[in-house]
């Protein structure tokens, strides 16, 4: 065997058992599950929709209003949507997995705190966290969301 094809052998097995490894720590390769969103206000379930991927609120840090009533979509601006709960509102919508492991593109991102959805994509980072961007034209801001059990 060539020195050149040893050196193959060895970077494929590396390779293998670096990817082996990863799995068998349980690094996680989708967004299925439950994730905190930037400052703890709340928890976002991240789930199939069919062929999409798509997230809901779940939990609110401060989930009633000042009148001790769930806090309600009342800045969205279909007049229609305004008495829905935020618990349980759709908050991604439409991402379908991008060419690369770990990335969603194509979606949507709803902010029920200007009533405005934003085209989205998602990418899973190398720590486990998200990250979570939401653009209009081309003007983006991101967040990092980290996983909290079910």
């Amino acid at each position: 065997m060539s020195t050149l094809g040893k050196c193959l052998g060895i970077a494929c097995a590396l390779a293998f058992m670096t990817s082996s490894v990863g799995m068998a720590a349980g690094e996680k390769t989708d967004v299925y599950g439950t994730w905190l969103t930037k400052g703890g206000k709340s928890k976002v379930a991240i789930e199939p929709c069919g062929k999409e991927v798509c997230g809901r609120i779940v939990w609110l840090r401060e989930p009633l209003d000042d009148a001790g009533k769930p806090k309600l979509d009342g800045k969205n601006r279909r007049e229609g949507l305004r008495d829905r709960p935020l618990i349980g509102l759709p908050l991604l919508t439409g991402f379908v997995p991008g060419k690369k492991q770990g990335t969603y593109e194509d979606g949507d991102i709803y902010n029920p705190e200007d009533g405005k959805t934003y085209s989205s994509e998602m990418v899973l980072l190398e720590d486990g966290t998200l990250k979570v961007e939401g653009c209009v034209l081309i003007f983006c801001k991101e967040q990092i969301w980290t996983p909290v059990e079910d």
